[in-house]
């Protein structure tokens, strides 16, 4: 029994995720008539869980295998061929011994970093090291999924990593496999709007005109509020719609900081009661307390001119011109050339976002809390 309906991490069931009908319904319709898709939405909206709830159909789970592998750390070929067969064994194990022993039996060029329990049943226990040349391994990983005997989907996401690889060839690389293999579709999500468009959108690029384009927002205020309220009626408890209004409003309706408001909401309700708007700041400050040693951390590690950078954009909220004399005056910065630097770094780092010109910090309750800081 789930606890707390609220789920922050990974996927529990339909019954816990909130909407995305026509969006999965979508996502269907192109990959089951011979699309492949790039998915595209800020980190956070909901693009892993859109695919995830897709891939718990039961006519997907019936009529087809499923993968998604997360490249989002990756920095390499080899990284990412790695995150792709320990995703896609992790995803066959259900299927039983059969089904994963004859997908390890593709993977020749990594049989000694593959064990057998008693059972037969391969555990990864591949290392960096041993995937020594990628392209082949590549090469047995499409060679399963071109023989195996269903159709699969593929879901790869933060694909934009695939940009930053030291192989300039990456792109090529895998766009040629993809180009050829029969026996699947793919998903290619991304969160970094800006490249994901060069990828799929520029004429001097591998992947031009690939794939069909799907953008994904906010899930409305309406289909939220039902979901929350619904759940807390469930658990004998009950949550005023302004509640769910202002925790929306304050954090732009971002499907990840709403479940996790709701989640803190929730454990602060007794049973038979009601949540009022009141009880959002003193959530708020309990998410924010309990992360205050990762946020010092972060703080830490930072150059000054980094750090006063990133605290001139958490004030700002959305920041534009950083370079600006105008921008540059009212935050105290020391100049356009040490801001271009900065920025440089706090993107490379995460810590900021970029969109359309404008930059704000990724993680709105580390910015809260810097806030409260100055």
């Amino acid at each position: 029994m789930i606890k707390n309906p609220f789920i922050l991490y990974g996927y529990e069931s339909e019954k816990y995720f909130c909407d995305r009908v026509q969006e999965t319904a979508e996502l269907k319709r192109l990959l089951t008539n011979g699309n492949n898709v790039a998915l595209i939405a800020p980190r956070r909206v909901g693009k892993t869980g859109l695919v995830e709830n897709l891939f718990h159909q039961r006519d997907i789970q019936h009529r087809y295998y499923t993968f998604l592998i997360d490249i989002y750390a990756t920095k390499s070929m080899e990284e990412m061929v790695m995150a792709m067969g320990s995703a896609m064994l992790v995803s066959l194990r259900p299927r039983g011994a059969k089904v994963m022993q004859r997908f390890v039996s593709f993977l020749s060029s990594l049989r000694t970093g593959i064990a057998f329990d008693a059972m037969g049943n391969p555990s990864w226990n591949v290392e960096l090291g041993d995937i020594r040349q990628p392209r082949t391994t590549l090469d047995e990983i499409f060679g399963y999924i071109n023989a195996a005997d269903k159709p699969c989907i593929v879901a790869i996401d933060e694909f934009q990593a695939v940009a930053g690889y030291h192989d300039q060839q990456a792109e090529a690389v895998l766009r040629t496999y993809i180009q050829h293999c029969r026996n699947a579709q793919f998903v290619f999500s991304g969160s970094q709007r800006t490249m994901m468009g060069e990828i799929f959108l520029s004429p001097s690029r591998p992947f031009y005109q690939s794939t069909s384009m799907m953008n994904i927002g906010n899930i409305p205020l309406e289909k939220y509020t039902q979901f929350a309220q619904k759940h807390f009626k469930e658990a004998d408890k009950s949550i005023t719609a302004g509640t769910i209004a202002e925790a929306y409003l304050r954090f732009e309706g971002i499907t990840w900081y709403m479940q996790r408001v709701m989640n803190e909401l929730f454990s602060l309700t007794p049973p038979q009661g009601e949540c009022t708007a009141d009880m959002l700041e003193p959530a708020v400050d309990t998410i924010l307390r309990a992360n205050e040693f990762t946020y010092q951390s972060m703080i830490f590690q930072l150059p000054p001119k980094q750090k006063e950078l990133m605290v001139a954009i958490a004030k700002e909220g959305k920041a534009q011109n950083l370079t600006s004399s105008a921008f540059i005056r009212k935050y105290r910065l020391t100049s356009s050339s040490s801001v271009q630097s900065a920025i440089k770094g706090l993107l490379e780092k995460n810590f900021v976002t970029s969109a359309l010109g404008i930059y704000e910090l990724y993680d709105k309750f580390f910015a809260l809390w810097l806030l409260r800081q100055q």
